[in-house]
């Protein structure tokens, strides 16, 4: 039977609502997701840690929920908010229901809670903290707490999701551990796996699909801790190094932007999404906070070369000011055409790149999967990418 449960945010504006799943008391940030399915990749995707996910589609749970569709170990999300579940799914693929996979997970699901306006307020007002309770629906004590709570701004995310130990990526999951510590021998480490390019990626929070769609291009693939020292990485020789997605304030993460710093010239690097702003950092720029963030699988994004619009999947609340980079050898690539923030950037003498969205999908389209082919390229050449100039950004 469900409970009452209520939603306060920081502003004082409160949000009634019932659990269909859990319940309990949590406190994150609350934003939203504007992406029609795709509900359990986003409740497993690392890159959602340490907030409450509101979807705008309003009905979900119809598909159920499989063991072929996480994009990591665990539910990340600290609460799902919908504004109809339903409990009987309908789908060949399904093993279980949304409300089994979220109480398995101990995580709380509520419905009966107006979407459409949060998302407005949201909008309106910008994501901002709030607390979801089952237990005290006293709106004034949850408002107190919502205030009280930490947010995202200035909070290193990355530590709670990244692996403990590097890992082996074969066969579309993950492989044996690896120990890197002290002396070991590279040619061993590459051993264990298959395919022509070497590639090192450092885990922030990394999605299972992008490792998918490296592995497909002939990548052997050995994931690092985001915490694996520039150092130890060169020591593996790697033919190209990637940089992965991952929750919380970019700014914070001090310690991947200098090792990125470090990196910068050693071997090819492709960046996504929290990798993005990582480079960006180590290039000399700075991050913000944006005011709802870029969540969804329908965002436009403009390739300044070609003028190509692509639709992409999105998961970050901080960007790159653009402003804030030395332009004079990087070439700034993707325009997000909604707000006109910085999407991507490339290096012209080094071969570098870096997008803010997501090419691997899961969920949304696959408008931009070409980006691996670049990686493979540029790995193969081991020279910056060949992009014709851009436009400025506007």
């Amino acid at each position: 039977m469900s409970q009452k449960a209520l939603l306060a945010l920081e502003d004082g504006t409160i949000f009634w609502c019932r659990a269909f799943a859990g319940g309990g008391e949590v406190a994150a940030e609350v934003c939203f997701n504007t992406a029609m399915t795709g509900y359990q990749e986003v409740l497993t995707d690392p890159s959602y840690h340490g907030q409450m996910v509101v979807m705008t589609y309003p009905l979900i749970g119809n598909y159920g929920v499989n063991p072929e569709d996480v994009e990591s170990a665990a539910v990340q999300v600290s609460a799902f908010l919908v504004k109809e579940y339903i409990d009987f799914p309908s789908n060949f693929r399904a093993t279980a229901s949304l409300r089994q996979y979220l109480e398995a997970a101990g995580v709380m699901g509520v419905e009966g809670l107006d979407t459409r306006a949060l998302t407005r307020h949201l909008r309106m007002r910008g994501a901002m903290k709030g607390v979801l309770s089952t237990l005290d629906l006293d709106p004034e004590s949850l408002v107190a707490k919502a205030k009280a709570s930490p947010g995202l701004v200035g909070l290193d995310l990355v530590k709670n999701v990244t692996c403990h130990k590097a890992y082996r990526w074969q066969d579309g999951k993950p492989g044996p551990t690896l120990d890197l510590e002290g002396e070991f021998d590279a040619q061993a480490v590459w051993a264990g796996g298959q395919g022509r390019f070497r590639v090192a990626a450092l885990d922030c929070g990394i999605k299972y699909n992008i490792l998918r769609r490296l592995e497909k291009r002939g990548c052997n693939l050995v994931v690092l801790p985001a915490h694996t020292p520039a150092e130890t990485i060169m020591r593996l020789d790697p033919d190209g190094v990637f940089l992965s997605n991952g929750p919380g304030d970019p700014s914070a993460v001090t310690y991947v932007v200098e090792t990125v710093r470090r990196l910068l010239g050693q071997a090819p690097i492709f960046g996504i999404c929290l990798g993005h702003q990582m480079i960006g950092q180590a290039l000399g720029g700075r991050t913000f906070k944006l005011k709802f963030g870029h969540r969804g699988a329908n965002q436009p994004v403009m390739d300044l070369a070609t003028a190509k619009v692509e639709i992409t999947s999105q998961n970050h609340g901080f960007c790159v000011d653009d402003k804030s980079i030395d332009k004079t050898d990087i070439l700034m690539t993707h325009m997000n055409l909604n707000d006109r923030t910085l999407e991507g950037l490339a290096h012209k003498k080094l071969p570098l790149f870096c997008v803010q969205y997501h090419p691997e999908a899961s969920p949304g389209p696959h408008d931009a999967d070409y980006l691996f082919d670049r990686f493979e390229e540029m790995m193969r050449t081991k020279q910056p990418l060949e992009i014709a100039a851009a436009r400025p950004m506007m």
